[in-house]
């Protein structure tokens, strides 16, 4: 399972709900269709391919920034980018179910 965390960029075992309750913001990569069909309550939609040209939006959301999908890839792509971008404390939950 190790691997598999390593290889989708999910780091270590974070307790996600401690994060939210203490403000941490929800992003769901998915696209507008994936996230109509089901989300996290309270996140915010922004699809993987918007992340880059939404990023001004993204940092006035603060940290920390947890970042989903549907399994995990999408996220980790966001996460990358979103970490270029100076963000420091982004964490990937891999599928939007885990939270």
């Amino acid at each position: 399972m190790d691997f598999l965390r390593k290889l989708f960029g999910l780091g270590p075992k974070v307790d996600y709900k401690e994060l939210i309750d203490n403000g941490a913001k929800v992003i769901d990569v998915r696209s507008t269709g994936e996230f109509s069909s089901g989300h996290f309550k309270g996140s915010k939609n922004i699809p993987l391919d918007q992340v880059s040209k939404r990023m001004p939006e993204i940092l006035k959301l603060g940290e920390p920034l947890i970042v989903c999908c549907k399994s995990g890839m999408r996220a980790s792509n966001a996460m990358s980018t979103i970490k270029k971008a100076g963000v420091k404390e982004v964490y990937n939950a891999g599928g939007w179910t885990n939270l």
